[in-house]
């Protein structure tokens, strides 16, 4: 087992929790949502620029599908446009619980969109997690039902995007990164007549704008290198830390903690994902392993 890798994965979603925390902080100051977001991939993309860009030269744009790349692109920048929108309606925990639905979404449309065979263990993993969803957001949760529907979107929308990343998966993988974090960036300029307005922030808040940018381009680069060292299959059951992280940051940052029944039903949706993800490392192992 590789602690590395393992230790690379949880920094990088604790400094994406981060990320998350400081775009609802900015949001809730009456930021515009898509300058956050044009504010996150520029400063993303300007430090790819810096430090890979030199090392790579034209090889940083070589893809076998510009197409992909683009719609790939697209479906990034739709992601996190959706969810700093719903981090300004609902608490961060229930808002990346909701998110983390995605992985499940995924299951159910890989069998059409990536043609992989229906397995039973990840329709029951869709079931408990649909079902942990409608605890989360039950009757008297007192959630915002626009940040719940938005929030279910953003899953459906990070899905797809899981869909279109593994479409690419025979471009570099900095390739990939370069070419969404330069779509967002060229987007969301051309966009930025329609929705500029100069926030009255302090200048540790404009601090925070900034550092979006810095603390997304480190949790990606983390994440990228944990998949380098240890297997997806290893790092997977991980990734529900994110929870956690997030849970502990809404806390401490916003005031605003989990209720139990709240709690039980994003225990729900991580297990439902853990055990999808430990099954699928078994039977991997088994294949890999045969008697």
């Amino acid at each position: 087992m590789n602690k590395s890798g393992i230790l690379f994965h949880i920094a990088g979603l604790w400094l994406l929790s981060t990320l998350d925390a400081s775009g609802k902080w900015l949001v809730l100051a009456g930021v515009p949502v898509l300058m956050v977001s044009w504010v996150r991939y520029a400063v993303h993309t300007a430090l790819m620029t810096a430090i890979v860009l030199p090392s790579r030269g034209k090889a940083i744009f070589r893809t076998q599908s510009l197409t992909r790349q683009l719609v790939r692109g697209f479906l990034m920048i739709a992601t996190t446009v959706l969810f700093f929108s719903v981090l300004g309606r609902l608490p961060l925990a229930e808002a990346t619980a909701i998110n983390f639905l995605a992985p499940l979404f995924l299951m159910a449309m890989a069998p059409w969109l990536l043609h992989e065979a229906h397995r039973l263990h990840r329709w029951l993993g869709v079931l408990v997690g649909f079902a942990g969803m409608l605890v989360v957001v039950r009757p008297g949760a007192q959630l915002d039902p626009v940040g719940v529907a938005l929030g279910l979107l953003t899953a459906l929308t990070f899905a797809l995007f899981q869909i279109s990343t593994r479409r690419v998966a025979h471009d570099d993988p900095l390739t990939t990164n370069y070419y969404g974090g330069l779509f967002g960036t060229v987007a969301l300029t051309l966009a930025l007549p329609w929705f500029w307005t100069t926030p009255e922030l302090s200048p540790w808040e404009w601090a925070l704008l900034v550092s979006t940018g810095l603390t997304g381009f480190l949790g990606h680069w983390l994440q990228a290198a944990a998949f380098r060292k240890s297997p997806a299959s290893l790092l997977a059951p991980f990734s529900y830390m994110q929870i956690i992280s997030a849970a502990i940051l809404g806390w401490l940052v916003f005031g605003q903690a989990p209720g139990q029944t709240t709690a039980l039903g994003i225990a729900l949706i991580c297990l439902a994902g853990l055990g999808v993800a430990l099954t699928e490392a078994r039977m991997a192992w088994v294949r890999s392993h045969p008697s």
